[in-house]
């Protein structure tokens, strides 16, 4: 009896034995899956910083290209090649009484700004085909307060790198004859 109980006392130990390989081989493992983590954590924070970094520099470009396109005494509209509204300038809401937030995404041809947004449309889309690079019209509008004001519209295509991107519709008011 004493033998039967060695015996399955060795045959427990060396089970206890297998399984303490077993669970070594699997530590080895996590280890190693635990190294391969912590490097791509690294490697992910790396780029979440390049990202961080990149994401303030547009920041401050968008913040300098309002800037600039705020302190101009002309409207600016920026439009994409579906003729939608991306960008418009203060100027923009001074003459035609609409916020930038009321006309961002919406067809240019759809706004009632008190301009003749319809003879717009011919030079832009010549512009937007490549057809031309730059060209102007004189219309006459109705701003915001109801003053008929002439004014000076230039088109001009915004070229990428795959060609042309969208418009620039640039709205300046003429003087008045005295």
């Amino acid at each position: 009896m004493l033998e039967t109980t060695n015996e399955e006392l060795q045959s427990t130990v060396e089970e206890l034995e297998t399984t303490n390989e077993e669970l070594q081989s699997a530590n080895e493992e996590l280890e190693t899956m635990n190294e391969e983590l912590q490097s791509t954590n690294g490697e992910l924070q790396a780029i979440n910083n390049e990202l961080q970094s990149r994401s303030a520099e547009i920041d401050r470009l968008n913040t300098f290209i309002e800037s600039v396109l705020g302190s101009l005494d002309a409207g600016v509209i920026a439009l994409d090649k579906d003729l939608r509204v991306v960008v418009w300038n203060d100027r923009s809401m001074d003459l035609w009484g609409l916020r930038s937030e009321e006309v961002l995404g919406q067809p240019l041809l759809s706004l009632d700004i008190g301009m003749p947004v319809a003879e717009l449309e011919a030079p832009v889309r010549k512009c937007l085909s490549g057809e031309i690079r730059q060209t102007e019209r004189v219309l006459q509008a109705l701003t915001r307060r109801g003053r008929t004001i002439s004014c000076r519209a230039t088109f001009v295509g915004v070229h990428g790198p795959h060609g042309v991107d969208g418009a620039v519709v640039v709205i300046e008011e003429l003087p008045q004859p005295s």
